[in-house]
């Protein structure tokens, strides 16, 4: 008896109330007719019982399914944006990126003309250095 539950306890509480109406019926001293018509109105009882009961599980079902439904489409709503705004964000990085690479690339070819033509006016003046100090040497050569 230990083992029983609760719900074992209430399906046999259901099951003994309905044998005991049931035989409370049969057994009343009542004619055939009355315990007819009883029996029948219990029965039409129990149908409009049920079919409140159906209608009530339905309605409360409907609902739980349109709330459902309707906090799924916000959900996809809500995910659409926020997928919607992380692509724009990449876009903009993405071109923000080949605008730094741009201007990199332009500034490397600005330093590497600057440097060339660096290069090209240092070899002049060496050139010319070396020309003086050739002919600085030769007259001192040739003095002596």
């Amino acid at each position: 008896m230990g083992d029983m539950n609760t719900k074992d306890l209430l399906i046999g509480t259901f099951i003994g109330g309905i044998v005991g109406a049931s035989a409370a019926l049969l057994l009343a001293p009542k004619s055939g007719r009355e315990l007819r018509s009883d029996i029948s109105e219990g029965a039409a009882t129990a149908k409009d019982k049920t079919y409140e009961v159906t209608n009530t599980a339905y309605e409360k079902g409907s609902e739980f399914a349109n709330t459902a439904f309707d906090k799924t489409q916000n959900m996809a709503r809500s995910v659409s944006e926020q997928s919607n705004q992380m692509v724009d964000r990449i876009k903009d990085a993405a071109g923000q990126i080949r605008e730094d690479v741009s201007d990199a690339q332009k500034s490397a070819e600005e330093l590497a003309n600057d440097l060339s033509d660096e290069v090209e006016s240092s070899k002049e003046n060496i050139k010319d250095s070396v020309k003086q100090e050739a002919a600085n040497l030769k007259e001192e050569t040739g003095n002596r």
